[in-house]
């Protein structure tokens, strides 16, 4: 899994790091197929934006969040991109118990 870091209009530390990779954990514990994920993280005026690109196999998941604190606005930034990734998860399984245009009949037994 390739994690890269963009700051726009902010230097992005290492305490940021650490707090978005640790969040990060329990977005990867739903989803093993994880090819990469860009975080992007700027300073508009007040509020601070954080936005997330998370490139799985099949499927992008682009995810962003404002909050006048930029921790705040990382953990929205998760809560939304958990969501989005469970919803994603949940498409991805199988509907239907049978194939189109078969009918599962139970065989009945002659006495």
């Amino acid at each position: 899994m390739n994690l890269k870091f963009t700051g726009l209009n902010i230097d992005v530390t290492d305490a940021l790091k650490s707090y978005a990779t640790a969040k990060l954990e329990r977005i990867t514990r739903h989803v093993d197929n994880v090819i990469s994920i860009t975080m992007t993280l700027s300073v508009e005026k007040v509020n601070k934006k954080a936005e997330i690109d998370l490139h799985l196999s099949g499927k992008d998941l682009h995810v962003e969040a404002t909050d006048p604190d930029m921790y705040a606005a990382i953990d929205g930034l998760m809560d939304k991109l958990d969501r989005a990734v469970l919803k994603h998860k949940e498409k991805k399984q199988q509907v239907r118990a049978t194939p189109s245009g078969q009918i599962d009949v139970p065989a009945v037994e002659a006495e």
